[in-house]
């Protein structure tokens, strides 16, 4: 979404962000840091921008309190965006602020980078944007030189791998009193480092819908994997059906309308209110209410068909794809083998 490698960092601040849990510092810079050549430039923004290019959530910078002055890194952005030439003052607040709440010792410490961007693209806009990134990885490399004779090698054990950027957020200067558009990247999958997103950024996604295309179809997966079970008794191949039916009523139509896709895709009576109850209970849980009706977005739908599962995994012999028809395929028991068995009906082999 936000991947444009063409727009210039206007300017760039670094401070080493150590866990104070761990006793590690806190290291400011006192002055921002100069990108020294266009090679630097286009790697930078390679590192940063990168992970952003297939980022379609949009979240929201919010407070508990409904406050967004509350809400630090949403004050320093808009003193950012009023005054750009007080960037780097407000950098030095915002690695405080990261310092603060980083504080569980799992947590890493790394170097935090923050970019003030002339112009990224947002869903048809450009706009200046502030780009808060951290690394907390760190890899060795080598390096080759060739003088008069032969080849000479050197090493740096603490490199950074511009293909892998740990953490890192862009605040776009749009919808400001709604708490910005914002778009995320968290690569540590660890419950410890949801600081970023839940106690550094205090974000929300933004009721949009790409989430509520995305938030139904995950709903509905956990459903038919978790709840038809206890309803039903149900095969591996029939839930995969279901499965194949949601994601191709996406594909077909505009608009969501819960009941339509109930009786086309469930058609039980018994299921579809299970369903609905099931979704009821999310939205509770997760304080986040979804429309019966929403317009379909297909860049959601495009991610969660990556992940719905239509693969029955047969021993460590056999895979077998279902796309379709589930009624050409028959499972059976062979007594004299003692084993299951899938009869697959098919008319010609492609």
């Amino acid at each position: 979404m936000s991947s444009n490698f063409e727009t210039n960092i206007a300017q760039l601040s670094i401070h080493k962000v150590g866990n104070q849990a761990l006793d590690e510092a806190l290291i400011l810079s006192q002055n921002p840091t100069p990108i020294i050549d266009d090679t630097l430039a286009t790697l930078l923004r390679q590192y940063f921008l990168g992970p952003f290019e297939k980022s379609n959530e949009v979240y929201r910078l919010s407070h508990t309190t409904g406050n967004l002055q509350l809400n630090e890194v949403y004050h320093f952005a808009e003193q950012i965006f009023a005054d750009a030439t007080q960037f780097h003052t407000h950098s030095m607040q915002l690695a405080k602020l990261l310092y603060k709440v980083g504080s569980h010792p799992k947590i890493k410490s790394g170097e935090m980078y923050c970019c003030y961007f002339d112009a990224l693209p947002i869903e048809g806009e450009m706009v200046a944007a502030i780009g808060i990134f951290k690394s907390e990885s760190k890899e060795p490399y080598l390096t080759i030189h060739h003088n008069d004779t032969a080849y000479q090698m050197a090493y740096e054990e603490q490199a950074i791998n511009i293909k892998k950027l740990d953490k890192g957020c862009i605040i776009f200067n749009t919808e400001a009193e709604e708490g910005y558009k914002v778009t995320v990247i968290d690569q540590t999958n660890q419950t410890e480092a949801s600081y970023w997103i839940d106690a550094f950024l205090q974000l929300r996604i933004r009721n949009d819908a790409y989430n509520q295309t995305n938030t139904v179809l995950s709903i509905y997966k956990d459903f038919v994997k978790n709840e038809m079970d206890q309803l039903f008794d149900m095969s591996k191949t029939d839930k995969i059906d279901l499965l194949n039916r949601s994601i191709k009523y996406f594909k077909e139509n505009d608009d969501f309308n819960i009941d339509t896709f109930s009786h086309e895709v469930i058609n039980n009576e018994a299921g579809i209110a299970s369903f609905k109850n099931y979704k009821s209970n999310y939205e509770q849980t997760m304080e986040s209410p979804i429309p019966d009706s929403f317009a379909i977005h297909i860049a959601a739908v495009k991610k969660q068909a990556r992940v719905y599962k239509s693969v029955l995994k047969l021993d460590k012999n056999f895979h077998i794809y279902i796309h379709g028809n589930n009624d050409l395929i028959e499972k059976g028991y062979d007594e004299a083998l003692q084993m299951n068995y899938y009869k697959v009906y098919f008319r010609e082999e492609v």
